[in-house]
């Protein structure tokens, strides 16, 4: 893959997706010695930057094969992302999704259209199903992640960011099937000087950092997180050679840092993020140290997230701080 992917999905994306803002806090650059600036794509359109890969990869199809129909699996944004992309196309949609998948995005993705199918997280058998229903319909397959135009799409977050603020020295990005980082990492690639970029994933849902220290692409058990969305089992194919090139490394959180996050999130900068969307958040509080001096930029990937959880996960960090930016939080 090269910029010029990237570059195309810029063009492709325009007038379509938004250019969400990338926000500041007086209060958190004081505290932290640093400048940061968060790119809310929990801003973004169906929620998430999810939206950016999939109307591209759907915009690059032929009429033929878009007549045919799509499907996709998701843990829930993607799923919202194809179909509000199906919609805007007119493309027939089929997603796979989680049986327990949070109402709000459920909600979403009915509303537009798609045709649901759930699956059991626990029982593994996601893909082989997606491509059941592929086989059976004549339907294509556009993963979540796992291909070039998708990561492309993702890649015109860091492409924006860049763009509003080339300064920045280091990126932090979430990390669930990889295409969000892989695509940043390569925006990043080609700005002069380039940014370092991390990823930031889960405790429990490490399979990148383990692949990464490995050198190959490792399976792990399904993981359980409160960040639903970044549940992998193992990173896909094309974003982790990607990642394996140019990523700086990968922060793991404990479930602690992200409920932390969220409640950071809101409080300095009024932006609800949903557990997955926040992890980068916890990232870049959890291991500060390692990143070189300057500002960071970070991703806030997505804000899908039921009112319940949201209210429980920011409750219970909020009383276990004793100050407005938990100090514990931003020293390790």
């Amino acid at each position: 893959m090269s910029i010029r992917l990237i570059l195309g999905a810029v063009d492709n994306l325009r007038g379509i997706a938004v250019r969400t803002p990338m926000l500041t806090s007086a209060a958190l650059n004081e505290q932290l010695g640093r400048t940061v600036w968060v790119k809310a794509e929990n801003q973004q359109l169906t929620g998430s930057f999810k939206l950016r890969g999939a109307y591209n990869a759907l915009a690059l199809m032929d009429a033929e094969t878009r007549s045919r129909g799509v499907v996709g699996a998701s843990s829930g944004n993607h799923a919202a992302a194809l179909a509000l992309a199906a919609h805007r196309l007119e493309v027939p949609v089929t997603v796979v999704v989680p049986e327990n998948l949070p109402s709000v995005k459920r909600q979403a993705i009915e509303d537009l259209g798609a045709r649901i199918v759930p699956y059991g997280r626990l029982a593994g058998r996601r893909d082989a199903l997606v491509h059941e229903i592929a086989d059976r319909g004549g339907l294509t397959i556009v993963p979540s992640a796992n291909d070039e135009q998708v990561i492309a799409g993702a890649g015109t977050v860091g492409w924006e960011m860049l763009q509003e603020h080339p300064d920045l020295t280091a990126l932090v990005v979430p990390v669930g099937g990889g295409g969000l980082a892989a695509g940043t990492a390569l925006a990043a690639s080609a700005h002069n000087p380039g940014p370092r970029v991390f990823g930031a994933e889960p405790a429990t849902a490490d399979d990148t950092h383990r692949s990464l220290q490995a050198g190959r692409r490792i399976s792990i058990a399904p993981p359980r997180t409160i960040a639903d969305g970044l549940g992998h089992t193992e990173p896909a194919r094309i974003p982790f050679h990607i990642n394996q090139r140019l990523l700086a490394g990968v922060v793991t959180v404990p479930e602690g840092a992200i409920s932390e996050a969220m409640a950071h999130l809101w409080r300095l900068f009024r932006l609800v993020a949903e557990p997955s969307g926040a992890v980068a958040f916890a990232g870049l509080l959890h291991a500060l140290g390692r990143l070189p001096d300057g500002p960071v930029g970070v991703v806030v990937s997505g804000g899908n997230v039921d009112w319940n959880t949201y209210k429980t996960q920011v409750d219970t960090a909020m009383t276990r701080w004793e100050t407005p930016l938990h100090a514990a939080a931003v020293l390790h």
